[in-house]
Formats: structure tokens, sequence, C-alpha cells
């Protein structure tokens, strides 16, 4: 990429910052009020508008990956997308992409072996069924195929993206701290290569820009390969002959487009977080999602229409956020992914420690859905984030610390641990509307005092004796990237045995964020096989109906493996699901 390429992506990039941040709530509530209907006809009866060879219909990662696969195979494709703007919510995401295998391990003389990385994909996406004695590893044989084929296709999707010029990729060194992401699942056994899978965009990478290049770069390979991009287009139909999907049906304002796929439709639309009836029905307790806004779950519908086997549709990629926050807008432009701070606890209605808040987001926000059998509740339901002036001080800004605790709209504060308990139930109260019944319980001070007694004990020893917290290399590295030092911190370094842990002062004030869990989307959906093609009910592939991304049922379950996680995912399916429909007949 050129001076001028470059600066030309930087002026997209601060475009789509704006499109995709501002007006978020507005943008969700009108795209989930459309109506997802999911008619199919048979071909006969249809006037085409358009003819082409493959469609794709949604515009990040996943589709645009099918798309540029598709076109580079051979085959002629139009891109269908529902919002304004390209790029969905690879759009807003970091644009780091895990691939086990890829081309840098070999380089540095290191290897990430096909057995071993099957073994730890497996353990980590379905810890219920996992057994190293068993030819799929106790999975069934349909979902063991899935890390199959994403480790047999990761990196040749990578190096098939770099050889036709769609995009390159380079190691990825977390931003501002320089050090190699540890995997989300890094200390588990099976785990052999660790610290060497996540990739990011060679060109623009960030934090915040990442995900805006790399969708900007595929975006403009099919620019350049002259692929119509139909905009604020929405996909409600599909177009059958027998059991085959030929066409879509497409909707913009109130015109209809029917458009003939000579070789197949590819869904990578995203999941449905935006879909308050898909989330009470699937996920109920989900407050808020990252997700672009046009996360509304069409494809489901769409899909069930056609007669699709549906996977999992309880799964999502977590994260704790600010219920608030989320409360105030569904379409939350950034979760609470590492709890700063080394004087923090996380604590549940009882006043006491749940979880190691450390760990990755995705599976740290599992634990708000604990269920007590006894008293017939979801005690975890929300958390409360308590810490106190050293914290709040030293590592100011880091979310959900404020800069300044006086701009704050949902830091709770007290005194000591009862007075922080009274100010939490008036917050509670005040919002019992969207909580409902939801309250701490009457010994919460007491429960929290000792909470904080036992944890300050641990602080000082360096070990964690419930949760580990600071044991393992994921908790260490990833707080040097989420808990950078305020530059107007006056406390002094954590001189502690463990960096992740700091006595917390009950001297001082005590203070409080209510966490709720969220998602940055959900990925459950219809089932797909290992060519990315949707099954039918009876377990065979719809003829010429694909999907990848957040739309499908995820092939690694619940499990985040590593930084990068959706986007590997996302782009491997949908390399596979374009690479297998260019292939086809016309």
């Amino acid at each position: 990429m050129n001076g001028k390429e470059e600066k030309d992506l930087g002026k997209l990039l601060a475009r789509r910052k704006v499109l995709l941040g501002a007006g978020a709530a507005a943008g969700a509530a009108a795209v989930a009020a459309m109506p997802a209907s999911a008619a199919t006809r048979s071909r006969d009866e249809q006037k085409w508008d358009m003819e082409t060879d493959v469609i794709c219909v949604g515009s990040g990662a996943a589709a645009c990956s099918a798309a540029v696969t598709a076109v580079a195979s051979g085959a002629k494709v139009v891109v269908v997308e529902k919002l304004p703007m390209a790029g969905g919510t690879t759009g807003k995401s970091g644009g780091v992409t895990w691939i086990p295998n890829n081309r840098f391990i070999a380089a540095k003389n290191m290897q990430d072996n096909r057995a071993d990385c099957l073994r730890y994909m497996a353990r980590y996406s379905h810890p219920e069924c996992y057994d190293v004695n068993s030819p799929t590893l106790g999975l069934a044989p349909e979902a063991y195929r899935l890390l199959e084929a994403f480790y047999d296709n990761g990196s040749k999707m990578v190096e098939w993206m770099e050889e036709i010029g769609a995009t390159k990729f380079r190691e990825f060194k977390v931003w501002d701290v320089n050090i190699f992401p540890p995997d989300y699942g890094d200390h588990l056994a099976e785990n052999k290569a660790n610290n060497v899978r996540a990739l990011e965009p060679a060109v623009g990478a960030g934090s915040t820009t990442g995900g805006n290049s790399l969708a900007y770069q595929l975006e403009q390979w099919l620019t350049q390969h002259k692929v119509p991009f139909l905009l604020e287009h929405r996909a409600v139909g599909l177009i059958k002959d027998g059991e085959r999907v030929v066409g879509l049906e497409v909707r913009n304002k109130d015109k209809t487009l029917r458009i003939r796929a000579r070789k197949g439709v590819i869904f990578g639309t995203g999941g449905y977080a935006h879909n308050l009836e898909l989330v009470r029905l699937h996920q109920p307790g989900v407050y808020g999602a990252c997700a672009a806004v046009g996360s509304t779950g069409d494809f489901i519908s769409i899909a069930q229409q056609a007669g699709a086997k549906m996977g999992s549709l309880g799964t999502a990629w977590r994260t704790p956020v600010i219920l608030e926050d989320a409360l105030n807008n569904r379409a939350i432009g950034h979760g609470v992914f590492f709890a700063p701070g080394d004087s923090m606890i996380h604590v549940n209605k009882y006043g006491k420690r749940v979880v190691n808040e450390k760990r990755n987001y995705n599976d740290r926000t599992r634990a708000h859905f604990g269920f007590d059998p006894v008293n017939a509740e979801y005690p975890n339901q929300f958390m409360f984030m308590v810490f106190d002036d050293r914290t709040l001080n030293r590592y100011a800004g880091a979310l959900p610390l404020p800069q300044d605790k006086r701009e704050s709209k949902w830091l709770i504060e007290g005194r000591d641990s009862r007075e922080l308990a009274d100010n939490i139930r008036r917050r509670l109260t005040s919002l019992s509307a969207a909580v409902g019944n939801y309250r701490i319980v009457d010994n919460f001070a007491e429960n929290l005092d000792a909470t904080i007694e036992r944890f300050n004990r641990f602080a000082e020893a360096g070990r964690d004796e419930d949760f580990d917290r600071g044991l393992h290399d994921y908790d260490r590295q990833w707080q040097k990237v989420f808990s950078p030092v305020s530059k107007k911190n006056t406390y002094a370094d954590n001189d502690k045995p463990n960096s992740t842990m700091y006595p917390i002062d009950r001297k001082g004030s005590l203070y409080a964020v209510i966490l709720a869990p969220g998602a940055l989307d959900t990925n459950g959906g219809p089932a797909i096989n290992e060519n990315g093609q949707v099954l039918a009910a009876n377990g065979k592939p719809i003829p010429g109906l694909y999907g990848a991304g957040n739309c499908i049922a995820s092939p690694s379950g619940p499990a985040y493996l590593g930084a990068g996680g959706t986007i590997g995912l996302a782009l491997t399916f949908g390399y596979l699901a374009g690479r297998h429909a260019a292939a086809q007949k016309a």
C-alpha cells in the first residue's frame, strides 16, 4: 500500500468510526423493527432483476472473505448489505485474526502440531464431552470435522488472501505493550503452541483501526474487481427450485429485487445480538452488545424457511458490560474486556467473589449465569466491581474506571462497606424496571468486609487460593494491556508478589460499578458442514446455501480460542464457502 492509499485508508477509517459509533441506538431500533420475512418461491415464477454466480450477504470478514475467494476462483459475485456502509461488526473490531499453524509459526522454527491443536480446540470448545482417547476426541463427528477444517484451511486462507493481493497479515503483538498475546486457554495442558496464532492486518493495525482496515482492504479488492455492493438492501427471502437455492429476494425501502444466483448464496450477516425477541428467547440476560446494529439474526428465520437444521442458538462471544451504559443503549461501544486495577474484586449479591477477575472476557461473563438450585436464583446475574482510591486513581480512564469520578454516571461510592452497600441498594432500586427484583442481601456489607480481608491476605502472600488470579500467563500479560497507569497517578507501583493483586484499602472510600453479562455478538444459528454448506433437518447440505461467521452455529461452540478467534473462524469458513460455491456448475 503506497502513501496515497494509506492516506485514503485513514480518511475512510475515520468516516467508518463515526458511522459505526454515533447514532447506534437509533440504527438498531430501525433495523430491528423491520419484519424478517423469508418467503421461498420456485425459480420458474421469477423474473430476475439481476443475475450472478454467487451472492454474498453481509460485508464483514465472513461475507467478504467468501466474496473475494469466489471472485478469485472465477465466479461473478454480488454483495448485499442492509446497512448504508460496508464492514459490519468486523469494522468495529481490532481486526485480530486467530489462525492455527500459520506461516509465521514455521518461520520462527516452531510447530503448531495438528493433533495437539485439535486437542486444544476440542477440549476448550466442548469440555463436557472431551475424551482424548476417542477418534473424534469425544465430539460428534460433524463437530470434529469443523475443527479439522479450521486447522487445515486457516493457514491456506491467509496465504491465499496474500497471494491474490486482497490483504496481508503480520504477527499480532499487542498494541502499546508489544507482547505476543497468550491464548484465552493458555494454561490448558492441551495448548502446546500458546502465543503464536494471532495475526493482524499488516497495514492499518490498531485497537480501534485494525478491523476497519481489514474490512476496507477486502472491500477495496472487491471494488477493484468490479463486484457490485448493494448497500441498504436487506435479504428477505430465498428463492428455490425444488430443494436447491437459486436466488435471493432483497428489499431496498419499498422496492424488491430478485437476484439469481447460479452457484450459491452465502450468508455472513452477523448474529442476533440486537434482536430483542431472539435474545429473550435464547439468551435472556444479555444486556448489551458491541455488534454492528445490523446484527438482528435475519438469517435464522430465512434459513428456517428453507428447512435448515439449527445448531446451538444459545452461544455468544461474551463480555461483561457496564449495566447502566447498556441500559442507555444496547449497542454499546466497548465491553469491560479486562477488569483493570489490582486493588479490585468482583462480588455477587452476597458480597462474595465468584470468579477470577482477570480471566478473558468470554469465559468471565459465563460466571454471571450460575444458577443456585436451592434459592432458585441467579446470584451472579449482576456483579459489583469493588475497588478503592488506589485503583480509581492509578488506572483512571481504563474502562469502567472514569478519568474523573465526578463525571461518571455509573460510579457508586461509599465511605465504608456499609455506606457502599446502602448506595448500591438505592441504585438497584432506581433501576428496578430493568433489573427486576435483583437486590443485594441484608448482610452484604459484612460479607464484603470478610471478602476484602480474605483477598488482602492473598494479595500480601501473592497467591489467590480461591480462583488462582495471576497464576497464569494470560492474567499477567493482559493486565499490562488493559490496566495502563494514568498520567495523573499518585500511587506507588505494585510491590506485592502478584502483579494482578494489591490489598484493598478499607480506610478510605470504596467504589463499585455494576457489571452485567453482554456480548460482542451472538454466534448461534443454522448448522453448517466443513464446506460452509448449510445443513437441512436431515443433516444433508441444502444445495446452493452457505453460511459463515456469527450468523451460523460457531465451529468452536462457546469457546473463544484466543485473540481474534471470531475473525479467524469467519475468514476461514467464508473462504471455504466461497471456494465450494465457485466450484459448482452454473
